[in-house]
């Protein structure tokens, strides 16, 4: 029997490919840029950008990338009490009216440089809104908020490093690529010299002799301080818990960081330390955290046994003994507050003013041989009293009342990282008797400010 061949199978169409899924455009998007890659930028670079002289401009550069992200999502939430951030935002503006007004006590006339030191000042208040409602705004999945602590984390690594190269290297400087850029007529101008000028220490001679305190990779001593100081939460935080070596690298860190904060003779700095240590201490010893107390004791016996066998007890008494400023600080606060009462207490004045002579003469003033006869500007010498010479009474009450509204929203949160949240706020009210803070201690205030608004806002949706 012989077979017979059929009619050949019919061809079949290819196959169309599958739709796309959402993880599959998820994980196309997840190869471009991540949500939250501005923070990156900036903290992950910032030795960078200090060598180059961009360090105090990278905030406001990734402030537009921010702001495009935000007004891509459309609607965007805003934490409770921030119509009074609202208001200060928009009394702050109303201080370039007053800008060219003379102030009683200050220097009369007008310089054109308070333009350009004002609008600095505005696009800073700008950068930290933003990044309030940019971190705030990102979900946990898309920006996870232990990436945002080894982030600043990762800063407090950079302030020490950077303060041992002061105490190492004092003498170290160099001129930035920006400085090198930028027209000789403007990179002299004495803000702009501080800001793209890159020094590893400033000298001092308030002991009775020449002492350098370290400031790179920022600006001035006062500014390293209270960064070490606010980024020193979120260093706990990273390295508490985790792999083995990143708890064992937390003491070797904070040994290392004994030297600079002591060279450093910032006395506020070694206050709120001291007080901050003791809230987070408490607030976990309080949930049970046993390693915050053995952290606490391990410290303060490791910080006896070195001050017993080093020079460092030697600069912390000669400190604590030539009080220095203390007078002068008193004295130019009153005048501060004086002025803004007599002259323009509602609005303030916009910016600081040069302040008449010194405190012993109308003719004093900085001179050569006496560098301490001269008196700081009104509005200086803490964020407090700028903020009320600047901005007003309204403008300060404004701004201190925002800040008192999401401390009260949090201090009870048991949260690890609403703890130090409010651990960086204390610090932070604190440093605003004393220290000017109106850079990267108020940015990194407000990406606390977020991460506990961020936590807060869920917990209420999973309700």
């Amino acid at each position: 029997m012989s077979g017979t061949a059929g009619p050949p199978p019919p061809s079949r169409a290819p196959a169309a490919p599958p739709p796309l899924s959402p993880l599959t455009v998820e994980g196309r998007q997840a190869r471009g840029l991540r949500p939250g890659w501005p923070l990156s930028v900036i903290f992950l670079g910032f030795p960078l950008w200090w060598a180059t002289g961009f360090s105090a401009f990278i905030f406001l550069i990734m402030s537009v990338p921010m702001v495009l992200e935000l007004w891509r999502r459309g609607a965007v939430r805003v934490p409770r009490g921030f119509a009074m951030w609202l208001l200060f935002l928009v009394w702050m503006l109303l201080g370039v009216l007053m800008l060219f007004v003379d102030a009683p006590y200050g220097v009369p006339g007008s310089e054109p440089n308070r333009i350009l030191v004002f609008a600095y000042r505005a696009a800073w208040y700008f950068a930290i809104t933003v990044v309030l409602l940019y971190v705030g705004n990102l979900t946990e999945k898309e920006l996870p908020t232990e990436r945002v602590v080894r982030l600043l984390s990762f800063m407090f690594v950079v302030t020490v490093g950077g303060g041992l190269l002061g105490v190492v290297l004092p003498h170290l400087e160099f001129p930035s690529l920006l400085e090198l850029a930028l027209p000789k007529s403007l990179s002299r101008n004495d803000l702009v010299a501080s800001l793209i000028h890159p020094k590893a220490a400033t000298s001092t001679t308030f002991l009775g002799y020449e002492e350098s305190r370290p400031i790179a990779p920022f600006a001035y001593a006062n500014s390293w301080g209270a960064n070490l100081a606010l980024f020193l939460p979120f260093f706990l935080l990273a390295h508490s818990r985790g792999s083995r070596r990143r708890r064992l690298l937390l003491p070797v860190v904070l040994l290392l960081c004994l030297w600079p904060v002591i060279y450093s003779l910032n006395r506020g700095l070694w206050g709120v330390l001291g007080l901050g240590t003791a809230y987070m201490t408490f607030r976990f010893a309080r949930k049970g955290n046993k390693w915050a107390l053995r952290l606490a004791v391990g410290g303060a016996v490791a910080l006896l046994l070195v001050f017993a066998g080093s020079p460092l007890r030697t600069l912390f008494e000669q400190r604590l003994d030539t009080p220095h400023s203390n007078e002068r600080r008193g004295q130019l606060y009153e005048v501060t507050v004086a002025s803004t009462l007599i002259g323009s207490p509602v609005v303030g004045f916009g910016s600081t003013r040069d302040l008449q002579g010194s405190f012993a003469s109308v003719g004093g003033g900085e001179r050569p041989g006496c560098k301490g006869c001269g008196v700081p500007p009104l509005g200086t010498q803490g964020s407090l009293w700028f903020l009320i010479f600047s901005h007003g009474t309204v403008g300060a009450g404004l701004f201190l009342g925002f800040m008192v509204r999401r401390f009260a929203a949090h201090w009870r949160d048991p949260d690890r990282v609403a703890i130090a949240g409010c651990c960086v706020l204390l610090s932070f009210a604190v440093f605003l008797l004393i220290y000017d803070l109106l850079d990267v201690p108020l940015y990194t205030v407000m990406i606390a400010l977020a991460l506990m608004w961020r936590r807060e806002r869920m917990e209420v949706a999973e309700r």
